[in-house]
């Protein structure tokens, strides 16, 4: 198994879809809990070490509000952890934002940004990360990025045909 989904509530599970439909298009074996860096810490600590007894190559946190999920991650493995903050909240997810953001030196968690586009770039950057050691890995990436161009440039038609 590559990668580890924490989700901090299965509320959660709507945003995490994001990323877990890129890694099921790109074969890249994944897990995913629910654990709670406050309601259940222990249970947290234990996923990560059996993550890391599994191989894990890297973690994804999502967490709304205080977001303490990704740090209480980075704090028990010295493998990378990418962190997703969920809105919802009275603060439109900012308190998540920067509870994700704001950590303390030593313990790194590399943020994206909110909601869905931030599961969906923690994927792709947590693909970029393992296709370091796998070249096909690395091409399906390129081969995706071309799609995407390909896409914008068929909306750029598609805009002038109408005119």
């Amino acid at each position: 198994m590559d990668v580890a989904i924490f989700m901090g509530s299965d509320s959660d599970f709507d945003i995490a879809k994001a990323a877990i439909s890129l890694f099921k298009e790109f074969g890249v074996p994944f897990g995913v809990e629910v654990t709670s860096a406050h309601r259940t810490p222990e249970r947290t600590v234990q996923l990560v070490r059996h993550y890391e007894e599994q191989g894990v190559k890297l973690f994804l946190t999502l967490a709304g509000k205080a977001a303490h999920l990704g740090g209480v991650v980075a704090a028990h493995t010295v493998r990378p952890v990418i962190g997703i903050p969920v809105g919802g909240t009275a603060l439109a997810g900012m308190d998540a934002l920067f509870s994700t953001v704001q950590m303390p030196e030593g313990i790194p968690v590399a943020c994206m940004g909110l909601g869905k586009s931030g599961a969906a770039n923690a994927a792709l950057l947590s693909i970029a990360i393992l296709a370091l050691n796998d070249d096909a890995l690395g091409q399906k990436l390129k081969d995706y990025r071309r799609s995407m161009a390909a896409e914008v440039e068929r909306a750029s038609q598609g805009i002038k045909e109408i005119l």
